[in-house]
């Protein structure tokens, strides 16, 4: 009996001692796992880095962070710094239509297709009858107010969460062998013989995931804020930053090339117009058809929706790094499940 109240003491204290490091570590988590994530994707560059360095890993280690840096953090600062610049002649730009009315639209708009007669009619009303526009106004301009503050809040947080799992991930680059090494013996302990499985089967979903979405979105960004410049529409970087985030979602990337295509055709810029289209359906929305094939493998590809679940569900997890996290965590679910699953169906 003694032996037994000893037995559940123990077990009693280390579930204490789980859950006071869990509460510990829970505003941290969201970095933790963005950092364990971004060291174990780049962990071959890491070594390289290593290897010119003459084995100085400390070194190494601080040079990747500056890395990513220089390649996550400061580019989403200055994002929203310039979303910041954005959002006061966005919201000038309303207090004048407010006062001076709507133009009249332009002739395109009633020759599209289904919409367009009725488009035409509801804008001439509004630009016509400053009461009904005076009231569609008021409705519109707090939701932008809003939409305005709350991205402007994730973009903040993003870079909160991102500048401390840069820090984290210092120490995950300087100390990865000892951590790799511990972490396959608690492998070991739980999962027995299907640790090595799921070891592979883990490193190669978080792989796949990032370097074909993540590095997907970075390429459709990129070329995108080329095309937004070329093509003169304002706020190319904000909307480029939006392609990148919207990449994860097939139709995400047209709204936003279609949306500045339909602002140049609005400002009589037909043949910007044309060129937009024309751009975003070859380069940035063909980039997903180019690109990803050759960064993910068809072991590590994910169906639609778990892509949307993960990346909706990440960010109201995670906040602004759940667009990563979100998908990556699901599919190494998915996968892990998988892999425990087969020896259970071999067997039956």
């Amino acid at each position: 009996m003694d032996i037994r109240i000893e037995h559940l003491t123990r077990i009693a204290a280390v579930t204490l001692l789980v859950i006071g490091c869990l509460l510990v570590l829970q505003p941290f988590v969201t970095a933790l796992l963005c950092a364990a994530i971004v060291c174990f994707s780049t962990w071959s560059f890491y070594e390289w880095m290593v290897r010119r360095l003459r084995g100085r890993s400390s070194l190494a280690a601080l040079m990747m962070t500056t890395l990513l840096v220089l390649l996550f953090v400061l580019p989403l600062a200055l994002l929203a710094l310039t979303l910041a610049d954005t959002a006061t002649p966005a919201i000038d730009w309303l207090r004048e239509t407010f006062v001076h009315g709507l133009p009249l639209p332009p002739d395109w708009v009633r020759d599209l297709p289904i919409v367009g007669d009725s488009l035409d009619a509801g804008w001439r009303d509004l630009a016509t009858n400053k009461a009904k526009l005076a009231e569609a106004m008021k409705k519109v301009a707090p939701p932008v107010q809003q939409g305005l503050l709350k991205a402007g809040l994730l973009l903040g947080e993003g870079v909160i969460q991102l500048s401390l799992a840069a820090f984290i991930a210092f120490f995950l680059y300087r100390d990865g062998n000892a951590l790799v090494g511990a972490t396959r013996e608690a492998m070991k302990r739980l999962a027995g013989e299907l640790a090595p499985g799921l070891l592979v089967t883990v490193g190669g979903t978080v792989q796949g995931v990032v370097y074909g979405l993540v590095g997907t979105a970075i390429a459709q960004g990129i070329v995108s804020v080329i095309g937004f410049a070329i093509a003169g529409v304002p706020g190319a970087l904000l909307l480029g930053f939006l392609t990148f985030m919207l990449s994860m979602v097939p139709i995400g990337p047209p709204l936003i090339w279609g949306s500045a295509a339909a602002w140049l055709a609005f400002q009589g810029q037909t043949g910007w117009a044309v060129f937009m289209v024309v751009y975003g359906f070859v380069v940035i929305s063909g980039i997903d058809n180019v690109i990803k094939p050759l960064l993910i493998s068809r072991g590590s590809s994910l169906p639609f929706a778990l892509i949307f679940l993960g990346v909706m569900g990440g960010v109201v997890a995670f906040g602004f790094v759940g667009i990563f996290l979100g998908p990556t965590l699901l599919a190494v679910g998915l996968s892990v499940l998988d892999q425990w699953l087969k020896p259970r169906v071999g067997a039956s």
